[in-house]
């Protein structure tokens, strides 16, 4: 196998494949002539691997000796035992300390006898063993005193502190001691004049409750009237009437050129195959305004607000024109485009807007209280209907009225809302109802199979027949006019018979279609088609 090969001159490589013999003398040889043989002796030889072997396993604990001692340097006994237990841990830590400068010294020891000479190292190696005899005799070595010099400083320092606190409380004490002498002496001589002097003591305590009376009536009184005053100013707007109300009448004058927008949308997009509508009411809460418009400004002016005011409206009203382009077929099969415009009005409602827009929570709490007050000024807005909260009138429907199956679907789906608030633009039970969102939702989810979709009013009465007043009859709808300014209908209920109604008032309930008020804005009945 080897054959063909050259083989190596065994000059070179035998020089470096030496025995530790034939390594000594190797390393003699490269030294000038004269000097002594540094070849180490048989005995020497035994100690100097012992001393190895020994240094292995010293510097193996050598690390964790060295933490050990930096941390236990660093800290103080709580107790007299843990003091004793950390001076047994440093202690041993000293022993394992000594092997592991034992074993470096021995590693140091080893290159020197290969750089100098049999005498140098003879004097390192006796200082070595002389070193290591000492610390076997002493339990000690430079490092571990170091460590237990340490100890000893903190447990003194310890041992001063505990001193001081003592001497301190000590000191606490003789003064708290001194204090009590002298508090009883002085009540002695107190008790002592009061038996002396009676009258003169009851006087003069009947003179310092006079004053402290006085004192603290005129203080109540203050507090009283601040927080009076506190209160007034936090549920009362602080606008003047003629501001608050120029500013409703501002942003009615917004709504009513929506709706006149809405009004001629015919007229401005003619030739139009077909018109679309789906329409929220337009309205507003004006206690919500002005409540609004009061933790925002404060003590508002008309020209301050008209900025707000026309964001506030473009958040509230989402009015959407869309043409709609179908593919039909007339009678002849001949296929044309018929095209559709659909107008859709979104009210958001005042209320959404004003939680929508990022007032903290004092604010928004304040908002309510003013909502809750009306501001102290209810008579701003109190002929309006929708913004009065009045309690519900109960009622009970005649069950003979319920033999009617429709009237009876349509019951029942309108108590399920009794007591929900009237919200403008509201067409759902999460959001709640106005007057025709409330009566859309009614008619669309009794299970008449009806649908009207969403649409005001004024929609309601266009989807339905008009019945007289002596043929009105439980489930009719009926309308009322000039309840807030637009034109046609702008009220509608469902007729439940006997004179009374189910509608979206403030809140959702029973009321008597024979008030003053009902009488003179009463239009009309309407069957609803279908």
């Amino acid at each position: 196998m080897n054959e063909g090969r050259s083989k190596k001159s065994p000059g070179k490589m035998g020089d470096k494949l030496k025995n530790e013999t034939t390594a000594a003398q190797a390393m003699a040889s490269k030294f000038r002539s004269g000097k002594k043989d540094n070849s180490l002796s048989l005995e020497e030889r035994k100690a100097l691997k012992k001393l190895r072997k020994q240094g292995r396993k010293a510097a193996r604990k050598e690390a964790v000796t060295r933490e050990a001692v930096r941390r236990g340097a660093g800290q103080v006994s709580d107790s007299a035992t843990d003091m004793s237990s950390e001076y047994e841990d440093y202690h041993s830590a000293e022993e394992s300390a000594g092997a592991a400068a034992s074993a470096a010294s021995a590693v140091e020891t080893k290159l020197k006898t290969e750089l100098y000479s049999k005498k140098q190292y003879e004097h390192v190696h006796t200082r070595q063993v002389k070193e290591e005899d000492v610390a076997k005799k002493t339990g000690s070595n430079p490092r571990s005193r170091e460590a237990q010099k340490k100890i000893i400083k903190r447990e003194m320092q310890e041992a001063a502190y505990k001193k001081s606190a003592k001497e301190a409380a000590n000191e606490v004490g003789n003064i708290s001691r001194r204090f009590v002498d002298q508090a009883e002496d002085i009540a002695g001589k107190v008790a002592e004049f009061i038996k002396e002097h009676p009258k003169e003591i009851a006087i003069g305590v009947a003179v310092v409750l006079l004053i402290i009376f006085i004192a603290g009536t005129f203080s109540s009184c203050g507090s009283v009237a601040g927080g009076m005053s506190n209160i007034g100013v936090t549920t009362s707007y602080t606008a003047e009437d003629a501001d608050i109300l120029a500013a409703e009448a501002d942003y009615r004058e917004l709504e009513e050129e929506l709706q006149d927008t809405i009004d001629n949308i015919e007229d401005d997009y003619p030739d139009y195959d077909e018109y679309q509508y789906e329409l929220d009411n337009i309205g507003h809460n004006p206690y919500q305004l002005a409540a609004f418009l009061t933790v925002l400004f404060e003590d508002y002016t008309e020209a301050e607000v008209q900025e707000t005011l026309q964001e506030i409206f473009e958040r509230q009203y989402e009015l959407t024109i869309e043409e709609i382009v179908e593919e039909r077929t007339d009678e002849d099969g001949e296929a044309y485009d018929y095209y559709i415009l659909k107008t859709t009005l979104v009210n958001n409602t005042m209320d959404t807007v004003v939680r929508e827009w990022g007032l903290d929570d004092d604010t928004l709490g304040r908002y309510e209280i003013l909502l809750e007050t009306y501001g102290n000024r209810k008579y701003l807005f109190e002929d309006d209907i929708y913004a009065i909260v009045d309690p519900e009138d109960e009622y009970e429907v005649p069950p003979e009225a319920l033999t009617d199956t429709r009237f009876a679907n349509m019951l029942r789906e309108a108590e399920r809302y009794l007591g929900y608030p009237y919200v403008w633009g509201g067409s759902n039970p999460s959001t709640s109802f106005d007057c025709s969102g409330y009566v859309c939702w009614v008619i669309n989810h009794c299970g008449n199979g009806w649908n009207v979709g969403r649409t005001t009013a004024n929609g309601l009465r266009a989807r339905c027949t008009r019945v007289s007043v002596s043929d009105a009859r439980p489930g009719d709808l009926i309308f009322f006019q000039g309840t807030y300014d637009t034109p046609g209908a702008s009220h509608v209920g469902i007729y439940v018979g006997n004179g009374m109604m189910i509608h979206c008032g403030n809140p959702i309930k029973y009321s008597s279609i024979n008030t003053a008020y009902w009488r003179s804005h009463f239009m009309c009945y309407g069957r609803i088609n279908g």
